[in-house]
């Protein structure tokens, strides 16, 4: 019974459903999965309890963050089709179950002190529920909304860039309550009592299993709302004039996008442009204090809390770039946008590269541009990839293309958190700290830049017959056996024609 409530089959939505009710359930699983973006509040607690002898621990804090990217983008890849074969409801629900497992899993690992676990089971196990869960509405949001593919995208999106605004303030009181919220000692501080470390250390895994439970609940909305449209159905709108020179009608698969140099474009400019913005995000908590350590009351409690409050407005600020920016994008066009993410992003970057800490107030406003370019890089790339390859197979194309995430999501915190650890040990301190790795993500994005630039429509060549219906599900047959079948037809329709010549 249970599977059967999961197959595509029973989500088919009935004559006169909403298609109004299909982002609310994206957004749901996306604002849980989301949570992810509030990892940087956990980095402290956990350098403190269970990092304290370790050469590197920003670097090592970091891991079960990048690894959950890493999985995030190999995941997507791996099971793109079968979403796109099983359905969104199907992958919803594995999607929390191994989101939520994750979570649990980590908690088990810091009540036996076990690191390792707690990067295996929130980086691994959870970073697979989120490669699953980040493209199970991507596909069927375009194909509900096919007039506002870039408005649909950002509105699901978006739950992912928010989730952190929810989840760090959440995480942080829920620390605070099980007195877990602690920092390592300064140089040449007393060290920690071990009665202190033992409950921090305890609560950090309360922490993590009170989430677990919370999300669980929490993201059955996604998977008992969410419908796909019948075969057919079409909204009778068309979508707003934009940029008609990339936009295709034909469709391309899965297997030939991937061969193609606009895909390859498109990979690059997604990997860069999240390694711009994931490495503050990350680090974020840090940042903030290293580059004003006087904010807050000068103690450490207000200065987390003043850190935490940087982080909820840097993921505000992704939020809300995913549904503004791509919502945009449906007038502006998307090649357009990205100039704008990848172009006036190098120039922020330069901007706090040059000022550092001389204008606190000028800082956050760059930081808050380069975090919602960040997201909305993410929310608009489903809809480019729609105008670029059709509605055919583009959750799959999607959950390939999200393999950049991937090494972004190791390339952005590498770069910040190694580089950071390098100088704080050469005696640097403050903005010093990140000179060198903003410098080398200015550099990226210009590449990145240069790269959507290059990007032109896709050859015919690699186009699906005219025959396939882009709002079935994917199937797994050879594109030679489509391109038969559509040869057959057409020889019988040039028959019938040259007989009917022939009979006037």
């Amino acid at each position: 019974m249970a599977l059967g409530f999961l197959d595509r089959e029973r989500t088919i939505a009935p004559p006169g459903w909403s298609r109004w009710l299909i982002p609310p359930a994206a957004l749901s699983v996306h604002l849980a999965i989301g949570q992810a973006y509030a990892w940087s509040v956990f980095k402290k607690p956990l350098e403190a309890t269970m990092l304290t002898d370790s050469g590197h621990p920003g670097t090592l804090s970091a891991l079960p963050f990048q690894l959950g990217i890493v999985m995030l983008g190999v995941s997507a890849a791996l099971f793109g089709t079968k979403v796109e074969s099983r359905g969104p409801r199907w992958a919803m629900a594995v999607s929390s179950l191994c989101f939520c497992s994750g979570l649990a899993i980590a908690a088990f690992a810091v009540l036996i002190d076990q690191y390792w676990l707690v990067v295996v089971g929130y980086g691994f196990v959870g970073g697979i529920g989120l490669g699953i869960g980040y493209i199970s509405p991507v596909s069927t949001l375009i194909k509900w909304f096919p007039d506002r593919p870039g408005l649909a995208t950002g509105c699901a999106i978006m739950g992912f860039g928010g989730g952190a605004l929810f989840a760090s303030p959440f995480s942080t009181e829920l620390l605070k309550k099980f007195d877990a919220l602690i920092t390592p000692p300064a140089q040449g501080a007393a060290p920690l009592s071990g009665a202190v470390l033992d409950t921090a250390q305890d609560g950090i895994a309360k922490t993590f299993l009170v989430m677990a439970v919370f999300y669980a609940v929490f993201m059955t909305m996604s998977y008992t709302l969410v419908r796909v449209p019948a075969p057919g159905w079409h909204p009778g709108k068309e979508p707003p004039r934009q940029d008609r020179v990339l936009q295709s009608r034909a469709n391309v698969s899965a297997k030939n996008a991937i061969r193609t140099p606009q895909f390859w474009f498109l990979w690059v400019v997604l990997c860069f442009n999240v390694t711009a913005g994931i490495g503050i995000l990350e680090r974020a908590a840090p940042i903030f204090r290293d580059f004003f350590p006087d904010s807050g009351d000068g103690d450490a409690a207000s200065l987390a809390a003043a850190a935490a409050g940087f982080v909820a407005i840097l993921s505000l600020s992704n939020a809300l770039g995913r549904i503004l920016w791509s919502s945009t994008s449906d007038y502006l066009g998307r090649k357009n946008m990205y100039r704008m993410y990848l172009g006036v992003g190098a120039l922020l970057y330069t901007y706090v590269l040059l000022t550092t800490d001389a204008n606190k107030p000028l800082f956050l406003i760059a930081c808050i541009l380069i975090l919602s370019f960040y997201g909305a890089g993410f929310a608009t790339i489903p809809a480019y990839l729609k105008d670029l390859f059709g509605t055919y197979q583009v959750g799959a194309i999607h959950g390939r293309l999200l393999t950049a995430w991937s090494v972004a999501g190791v390339l952005g915190p590498f770069i910040i958190n190694n580089i950071a650890d390098e100088r704080i040990a050469d005696g640097k301190t403050g903005p010093d700290i990140y000179t060198p790795s903003f410098m080398i993500v200015i550099v990226l994005l210009v590449i990145a830049f240069v790269c959507n630039e290059l990007i032109r429509p896709v050859d015919a060549k690699w186009h699906e017959p005219a025959t396939v219906d882009a709002a079935e599900p994917a199937p797994v047959g050879d594109v030679e056996a489509a391109a038969e079948i559509e040869d057959a037809e057409v020889a019988e329709v040039a028959g019938a024609a040259e007989k009917s010549g022939s009979a006037s």
